[in-house]
């Protein structure tokens, strides 16, 4: 028989495990909501907005059993070191997964809402944004699969792109609805959208850099980039002719 510390260590790897593949589950799930919502946006299907709002749950019943599985462990193991790492990278990781599911929803919702109204231009700078996005969360998860510091810091500088990407958009929905009050609707609706989208970037990064302390011990330094200026914007009304 094995010694009753060996079985101990093994259960408790076990279990870091079952994390990990909680972790892999939620990510993939909302990989998928993203597409899903920018397909509809794209397309302007309801139907399949209307599934990737309802899908949501299924990312949040995860997240929940997430919660108690590393609530538990850390009542019960009292990790220390890499095992306490671990465990808390779990919690935190598995909370910005289940934030992006959520604004994921929020684009399905808003593609819903646009589906029904005449498009408008700008609505094809979205996917790229969107594109953006999605590869930074797909590098971000697949860094924190292989345990990756040095693709986490690739991610946490890729941030910047996405919210430069988003600030130009940002400008040119405020020309067109300037332009034309019949455009404020729709870009209302595409800015909220675009917003969801830039925060996904966020939260993709606060994974990265959960990657790096897990395996580093130590935080990424220096300040975050940034590079949304959409809060200073001023778009210049048209001159008249």
């Amino acid at each position: 028989m094995a010694p009753a510390h060996e079985h101990i260590v093994r259960s408790f790897d076990e279990n870091l495990e079952q994390l990990r593949q909680t972790i892999v589950r939620m990510g993939g799930m909302a990989e998928s909501q993203l597409a899903r919502a920018i397909q509809a946006l794209s397309r302007r299907d309801a139907a399949l907005a209307g599934e990737v709002v309802r899908d949501d749950s299924a990312i949040d019943r995860l997240e929940h059993e997430l919660s108690h599985q590393a609530v538990t462990l850390l009542a019960l193991r009292q990790p220390m070191g890499v095992d306490l790492r671990e465990v808390v990278s779990a919690l935190k990781v598995s909370s910005d997964i289940e934030r992006i599911g959520d604004y994921a929803a929020n684009v399905a919702k808003r593609a819903i809402a646009l589906s029904q109204l005449p498009p408008v231009k700008p609505a094809y700078a979205v996917p790229r944004l969107a594109r953006l996005a999605q590869d930074i969360f797909k590098e971000a998860l697949d860094a924190y699969v292989h345990r990756d510091p040095v693709r986490a810091i690739d991610v946490w500088r890729r941030d910047e792109e996405v919210d430069e990407v988003y600030t130009g958009l940002f400008r040119e929905l405020l020309t067109y609805m300037m332009e034309d009050p019949r455009n404020i609707s729709p870009c209302t609706h595409l800015m909220f959208i675009a917003k969801n989208v830039e925060r996904i970037g966020d939260h993709a990064t606060n994974i990265a850099e959960t990657v790096h302390y897990l395996v580093k011990g130590t935080p990424i330094a220096g300040g975050r980039p940034k590079g949304d200026a959409s809060s200073f914007e001023v778009v210049e009304p048209p001159k008249e002719a």
